[in-house]
């Protein structure tokens, strides 16, 4: 038997905080598109059923486009089983927007209910939405059989011990020697897979598409294939996403002007293999010489067209050596010595205001 695992498609998503209107409203197409094109995916493949561990959706405000495009996509892969586990992000609004729950669709509550995909007895998918009021202690409640190949499926964070805010905490501690063989987890945006105990494993799929530069990385899903006859199992995980969020940090110590930079970005760009139509942030790392000429702004704008979004941050710092000015007589010396003798300026604002003051005095405009 083939299952996906995967969670946190956060539907909906604004997509305002990096890119204009218009960019925005596409890549909050794409990324419903990507829903669809799994889907498909899986048709393709074979894949029996899908579970989706959490936040499909990013807010209750549903847009009339995407209730209807994944009630269709469900409705019109009967032979796909979808098991939806509402996550914190996750409203009741998408179901009570249908006329009725498609046959195909299997839902979670707060206490944990068991199914068999495709009637077979030997695999079972058990979940639970995670609250205030059940988190502590839902271990206790969870009986499985070793005979079969379970499946559990939650949503929330990863723990060994449950603290004060126990709302969707994941205690890893208390699901150990339960029997069971993959817990599908969502909620943490990245792929990652651990031991849970002897006989199981648990596993973030992570979200099918990265929506900021604080999600970086390969995004997609998890393809189970089930043995249930021998009740072992592989994991693939596929990526999906249609771009990339990619930071790439770039030193640029020794670089004295704009174009050097630009060239070291280039090297950088190339050697990690960055595609036009991802979106990209660069950060410049190093130290350089207070007397270098850059200008983030024109970077930025050099590959706005390069790239489907791009941002620069300058993290780079000046390295001033104050010994090169101590016997220098001219008006730079003097300003520098003053400056760095300063008992009342950071040492990080000393840099700064050297740098911009020699600027001043080269005739740049600041």
């Amino acid at each position: 038997m083939k299952i996906i695992h995967c969670a946190d498609l956060h539907l909906d998503s604004r997509m305002t905080s990096n890119l204009n209107p218009d960019k925005a409203k596409e890549r909050k197409a794409e990324i419903l598109n990507t829903f669809v094109n799994m889907v498909d995916y899986a048709s393709a493949h074979e894949v029996d059923a899908i579970i989706i561990a959490g936040d499909m959706f990013d807010t209750s405000n549903i847009s009339a486009l995407t209730r209807n495009t994944v009630e269709r996509t469900i409705r019109s892969n009967k032979d796909i089983e979808f098991y939806y586990l509402m996550g914190n992000h996750d409203r009741d609004n998408f179901l009570a927007g249908l006329e009725s729950i498609p046959d195909n669709l299997f839902l979670f509550t707060d206490s944990f209910i068991t199914y068999y995909p495709k009637g077979n007895q030997n695999i079972t998918i058990t979940g639970i939405e995670l609250n205030a009021e059940n988190n502590n202690g839902v271990a206790n409640s969870l009986l499985l059989s070793p005979s079969r190949f379970n499946i559990v499926t939650m949503h929330g964070q990863e723990s060994v011990s449950v603290g004060k805010d126990k709302t969707q905490i994941v205690n890893i501690k208390e699901l150990r020697n339960k029997n069971i063989d993959y817990l599908a987890l969502g909620h943490i945006h990245y792929y990652k897979e651990e031991k849970l105990d002897e006989g199981g494993v648990y596993c973030y799929s992570g979200c099918l598409e990265g929506r900021g530069f604080d999600e970086p990385g390969d995004h997609g899903f998890v393809l189970l294939t089930i043995d249930e006859e021998k009740k072992t199992q592989s994991r693939e995980f596929v990526k999906f996403a249609a771009r990339d969020m990619v930071i790439l940090n770039c030193d640029i110590t020794d670089c004295m002007t704009t174009m050097d930079v630009i060239d070291r970005i280039d090297d950088s760009i190339a050697e990690a293999s960055v595609r036009s139509r991802d979106l990209l942030k660069i950060v410049l790392k190093g130290q350089t010489d207070v007397e270098a000429e850059r200008d983030a702004n024109y970077i930025a704008k050099h590959y706005e067209d390069k790239f489907y979004f791009v941002k620069v941050c300058d993290e780079s710092s000046l390295k001033i050596n104050i010994d090169d000015y101590l016997m220098d007589m001219s008006l730079k010396g003097e300003y520098v010595r003053r400056i760095m003798a300063a008992t009342d300026i950071s040492e990080e604002d000393k840099k700064a205001i050297v740098q911009i003051g020699l600027r001043a005095m080269s005739g740049e405009e600041i």
